[in-house]
């Protein structure tokens, strides 16, 4: 196999704008058949071994990961809901690989050694709980926005242009944790003359220059110098309107760039994803037809006890018609309808209401 290094560190003022602190590795990268999450409904996560249980953990912290992509929300993991999909999550897994990524310490030279947990999970299943949790859902293929990106390490503004991308690495690494990708400007002379409109804010220069990409989407951001650390200004532009301003500091560089990538995701967020309507938590009465016996109550039960959206039921009344139930619900009965297993529960189209709620279930 080729491999490549990626020193975390470069020359004159990369140095100073990636570095933020001493003490950094460097990892040696593996080309060719090496496993790497691809797109959203995939994630990697360190492991300590290739141990059940430490893979069930890993599992979960994934999951985490792909709800965030899926819904741009960093806090998806705290919703009503997702922690009991969290501890079953190993159920919508559709294959994982490992792999071992060889490194040296900066600060002995000794060799170091990660596991990384690489884990695709199923598509539609995580539709399905997105859908059922009211979690807003992103819609794929998204934009990939330009970068313009300005430093001043003391020496005057540059442009991060396509040559110097190292240079920006944190920004363009944290939108990929946030479910999309960045550009970058392929910085040439006209190109690097632009610093200066980045520099005060000049949204509508940077869009006129950056027309020639696609889509008509610019982070425009300038980091500097602050307070024996680093600030950063940022703007985010969708075709032509400015949709957010936002400032970040840190006495690292790179998280003070990483916040650029976290804002302009925050912005896409709240203009494109949308929740599906599946009502509010709470206790509902619910109606099961064509249960025949003990049998088919205890194989309902069973299948009702394993929901994580389903946090108490309580017997309400039987006859030979329907079972009666009152369940409490972490959604609304659109969500509930959501997830329910259709080869062993189907929703009466005669008893849906003029809202699309479904109270009554037949057992198949």
């Amino acid at each position: 196999m080729r491999r490549t290094i990626r020193k975390a560190w470069t020359a004159g003022w990369l140095a100073l704008a990636l570095a933020g602190g001493t003490g950094l590795a460097y990892a040696q990268r593996v080309e060719g058949d090496r496993a790497a999450a691809q797109g959203v409904y995939q994630a990697e996560v360190p492991v300590r071994s290739q141990s059940e249980s430490e893979r069930n953990a890993g599992f979960a912290r994934a999951l985490a990961q792909v709800l965030g992509k899926l819904s741009g929300d960093r806090s998806a993991a705290g919703r009503p809901g997702v922690s009991d999909e969290l501890r079953r999550a190993r159920d919508y897994v559709e294959g994982y690989d490992y792999r071992q990524d060889e490194g040296v310490s900066a600060t002995t030279g000794a060799p170091t050694y990660d596991t990384t947990l690489v884990v695709r999970f199923d598509r539609a299943k995580l539709d399905d709980i997105a859908a059922a949790l009211g979690l807003p859902v992103w819609p794929t293929p998204r934009p990939k926005p330009v970068l313009w990106l300005a430093i001043d390490d003391g020496s005057g503004p540059r442009l991060v242009g396509l040559a110097k991308a190292d240079a920006a690495r944190s920004t363009l690494d944290r939108a990929i944790e946030r479910g999309y990708r960045l550009g970058l400007p392929s910085g040439s002379a006209a190109e690097q003359a632009a610093v200066g409109a980045i520099w005060r804010g000049d949204a509508g220069a940077i869009a006129r220059i950056s027309a020639h990409y696609s889509p008509p989407m610019q982070l425009i951001g300038k980091l500097y110098r602050a307070k024996g650390g680093w600030a950063a200004d940022w703007i985010f532009v969708d075709h032509g309107k400015v949709l957010s301003r936002w400032s970040s500091d840190d006495a690292s560089a790179r998280r003070t760039m990483a916040a650029g990538a976290d804002g302009a995701a925050d912005a896409l967020v709240r203009r494109y994803a949308k929740a599906a309507p599946v009502g509010p938590a709470g206790r509902y009465v619910v109606r099961f037809t064509n249960i025949r016996g003990s049998q088919d109550y205890m194989r309902l039960s069973a299948y009702l006890d394993g929901l994580s959206m389903v946090q108490g039921i309580t017997p309400l009344r039987a006859t030979p018609q329907a079972l009666e139930l009152e369940l409490q619900l972490a959604t609304g009965l659109r969500g509930f309808s959501r997830v329910l297993d259709d080869e062993l529960l189907e929703a009466d189209p005669l008893q849906v209401d003029g809202d699309g709620e479904a109270s009554t279930f037949r057992l198949r």
